[in-house]
Formats: structure tokens, sequence, C-alpha cells
């Protein structure tokens, strides 16, 4: 009986050396694991966007009260127009036109200029808030373990699996309050 032990010893230890090689050579799997979040939701939360938003609010009622002020001045003006229309001069018809004319092409280009620059107020003024939410997620990333966070809005992410990725809307939430 010892002699076939020693000798199952002696065949399947040299065996059992090659499989422990043999899977110390194989490359180590690596489970994905990965966050997602709603940007637009994480972002709205934030107290700083609240005021940021309040600031263009304000900044938009601004232009608007301008732009409605050019429209009243334009509107006083063409009316004096028509009224007096029939009794002017044709040099002074002529020049009270170019006028209209002039005030009209202002008010648009006013209109425009002040789109632009909302546009570009936005941008600024949320460009900060967009960073510490990209600083957030380097900070999830690197202190939950995980290989990329996705963000979820329009219809990004139609799919996430709950096994290997994470919701970490409310986490990035807790971080930026």
């Amino acid at each position: 009986m010892k002699k076939i032990i020693y000798t199952l010893l002696f065949v399947l230890f040299p065996l059992a050396i090659a499989a422990q090689e043999h899977a110390a050579a194989a490359p180590m799997v690596h489970k994905v694991s990965f966050g997602y979040f709603s940007y637009d939701e994480v972002l709205h939360a934030m107290g700083d966007y609240q005021r940021a938003r309040h600031q263009l609010d304000n900044l938009r009622a601004q232009y608007e009260a301008e732009q409605k002020r050019s429209e009243d001045e334009f509107n006083k003006k063409y009316e004096e127009f028509l009224d007096g229309q029939s009794t002017f001069a044709p040099n002074i018809r002529t020049k009270r036109q170019a006028e209209l004319e002039e005030l009209m092409r202002k008010s648009v280009d006013f209109k425009h200029q002040a789109e632009q620059l909302l546009r570009q107020a936005e941008k600024d003024a949320l460009a900060p808030l967009r960073q510490r939410i990209l600083d957030a997620a380097q900070t999830l990333g690197n202190e939950y373990g995980y290989d990329f966070i996705l963000n979820t809005d329009n219809n990004a992410l139609p799919f996430a699996s709950h096994t290997t990725g994470e919701d970490v809307t409310a986490k990035m939430k807790s971080i930026l309050k």
C-alpha cells in the first residue's frame, strides 16, 4: 500500500507543480467595474448651480428689458411716422424711413449680440461647476476602483449591468454638496 501511495505522489506531484506554473503564467482576468450617473441631475442638485442660474436669469431679464425698451422706441417712432407721413416733405419722409430702418437694424443686432453674450455667460458660469463634477468623478473612480464612470444623460447608456456597474449619482451629489 505504501508503494502505491509513494508512486501516486511521485507521479501526481510533478503534475500539480506543472498545473501551478501554468496557472501563474496565464494572465489574470480583470473584472471590469464601472460607475454611472446622471450629469444633469448632479449639476442641478449643486447649490452653486442655483446661484448661477439666478444670476443668468437676472442678466437675461436685463437684456429682455433693454430689447423691450428698444422695441417700444421703434413702435413710437413708427406711429409718429405713419401719422405724419402724408404731411412730410419727401426729404423728411426719406430721412425718417432711414432712421426707422437704422433703429430696426440696431434692434436686431442687439438681439443677436445679447443671445451670444448670454450663451457665453452661461458657459463661463457653469465651467467651474462642470470641472467640479469631473473632479468628483475622478475622486469616486479612484476611491471605489472603477475602471470608468459614464454619463447616462441623453439616453447614452440604455443598459448597465448592476453586477459590474453601480449608479453613483447619489455619491456624486453628496461629494458636490
